[in-house]
């Protein structure tokens, strides 16, 4: 994963500036996870206001998923614990906020709704395993032109915009069938690795 893509460089003047408060990266994803859950309680309130709310926090709890481990890298306080932290938060709050999205596009999607939501969720929470835990395949940053670089994982930036365009039940619909089978995809190059090594 790259560390220097277009959501670093926003958060990195700001980062400069706490850097010598004492805030820890820890305290920054522990923000990140409150916020987080903020976010997902805000979409499953409902379909309209809470859930453009909602996005607003999802925007402010992605970029402090960058911050922590800006902060950490640039005061030498990178760590195996933060890092595993920082991995479970990131996979939680992206995780609990489609379920939200799911909930709370029940007034139009009715049980469909959290049944979308929960396999998006399940299946982003797949793929963080087969990423960090299991190790199969890397996320690494594109070029899109000189000096702008974004990892796969900014995509959920969208997630935002969408909602507030009134895209919100296509883009749960695309990440139900999109998320599922980017896991079993990698579930499979994972197995397709294993038994060429053996």
């Amino acid at each position: 994963m790259s560390a220097n893509t277009v959501i670093h460089r926003i958060v990195r003047p700001a980062v400069r500036a706490v850097a010598p408060t004492g805030i820890t990266p820890n305290a920054i994803t522990t923000a990140r996870l409150v916020t987080g859950v903020a976010a997902a309680l805000a979409f499953a309130w409902d379909a309209g206001f809470w859930q453009d709310v909602g996005a607003a926090i999802f925007l402010l709890s992605m970029l402090l998923d960058r911050a922590d481990g800006e902060l950490a890298r640039s005061t030498g306080q990178t760590s195996a614990a933060g890092h595993r932290y920082d991995l479970f938060s990131d996979c939680f709050s992206n995780i609990i906020a489609f379920i939200g999205i799911g909930i709370g596009q029940m007034v139009h999607l009715g049980a469909t709704g959290p049944i979308l939501g929960v396999v998006a969720g399940v299946a982003i929470g797949a793929i963080f395993y087969l990423l960090h835990v299991m190790r199969i395949g890397t996320l690494r940053g594109y070029d899109l032109a000189p000096g702008i670089t974004i990892d796969p994982d900014d995509l959920l930036a969208l997630v935002p915009v969408l909602i507030w365009i009134g895209a919100t039940i296509p883009m749960l619909w695309a990440a139900a069938i999109i998320t599922p089978g980017a896991a079993i995809y990698l579930a499979l190059a994972g197995t397709r690795h294993a038994r060429a090594g053996s």
